[in-house]
């Protein structure tokens, strides 16, 4: 079953560029996951759908308001490492998105 692991950050284009690059990765390695990019004002559309959620580590600030929204419906949230999203390291946030969803 895919799982839909979501990325917000202030406006979507960083994100996006980082979601692109574990996309790459996930598909080398097999993973079933659909890895989409928004701005955070657009999680709420989102908050029904999703598996898990990661953070730009610039949200940190709005790390509490977003639990209000995630731990209701228990879906994990972590704010995305400072170094991983700076270097776009698809990898390393792949391996993030395994220990959250317990398949790492």
């Amino acid at each position: 079953m895919t799982k839909f692991v979501l990325l917000v950050c202030g406006g979507g284009a960083s994100s996006g560029f980082l979601a692109a690059n574990i996309r790459k990765y996930a598909k080398k390695q097999g993973a079933d996951l659909k890895i989409e990019a928004r701005s955070e004002s657009e999680l709420s559309n989102y908050i029904n759908d999703i598996d898990a959620l990661l953070v730009g580590p610039h949200l940190a600030y709005m790390e509490d308001e977003i639990r209000s929204m995630t731990d209701p419906k228990k879906i994990p949230m972590e704010l995305i490492d400072e170094d991983d999203y700076g270097m776009m390291d698809g990898q390393a946030v792949y391996e993030q998105i395994e220990d959250m969803l317990g398949e790492g």
